[in-house]
């Protein structure tokens, strides 16, 4: 008879080998039998734990969500909305976690819809305090720009692979990411055209886009 000590183990090991699993692989084309020969247990053991794929997927989820934003987890000691940049800075210990958020969060569920929200307050709290010193200029919608600077964080995240595709190296990796600074907050503070023509233009066209509409908000010339 096994031990609860040994029931425990097992389950954890099931778990981390399905993460490495479903995010090298995917969710829809790991079974149970693969997870299960690479964990070095039998496929009953993992029913025995969890029941069937669509649990220890939960499990799973839920375990990368703790992680990475959870205050009480310490597998990652850094601030909440520092845990995934600390998590960059040790991909050999962290890539299948940052692996399993990017298609997570590309698949959606219940638990990456808390990890995103969590992720988006941390980027607010983060450009309310730079507002606060004045290191912001005007915003004409903060809450979208909120949500495009969380955007361009997660970015190498969820397009890993491709990135590492076009520029010949994992960006995640100190050396990647080294590279990225940079041109990262080149793009944040200075943009990337020298002049306003565009953004002038853009205004314009939703100004007059706006008297156009009618009063109630509804398009031209449509059914009333």
């Amino acid at each position: 008879m096994r031990s609860a000590s040994e029931d425990l183990t097992a389950r954890a090991r099931i778990r981390d080998t399905a993460i490495r699993a479903f995010a090298r692989d995917g969710f829809d084309a790991t079974s149970l039998r693969s997870i299960a020969r690479e964990a070095e247990v039998s496929p009953a053991l993992i029913v025995h734990h969890f029941g069937d794929k669509n649990t220890l997927r939960a499990e799973c989820d839920a375990h990368v969500v703790s992680i990475f934003i959870d205050d009480e987890h310490v597998v990652i000691e850094a601030p909440t909305q520092d845990r995934i940049r600390a998590a960059m800075h040790d991909i050999a210990r962290y890539g299948p976690y940052i692996d399993y958020l990017g298609r997570m969060l590309l698949d959606g569920s219940a638990a990456a819809d808390r990890l995103f929200d969590a992720l988006l307050a941390g980027t607010r709290a983060i450009l309310d305090d730079q507002r606060d010193t004045g290191m912001l200029e005007p915003m004409s919608d903060p809450d979208m720009t909120t949500l495009l600077v969380t955007l361009i964080g997660l970015g190498p995240v969820i397009m890993r692979a491709q990135m590492a595709r076009v520029l010949g190296s994992d960006q995640l990796s100190p050396a990647g990411l080294r590279r990225m600074t940079v041109p990262t907050l080149e793009l944040l503070t200075h943009g990337i055209y020298s002049t306003t023509s565009l953004l002038d233009g853009a205004r314009a066209a939703l100004a007059d886009e706006e008297q156009e509409l009618p009063a109630d908000g509804a398009e031209k010339g449509s059914a009333s």
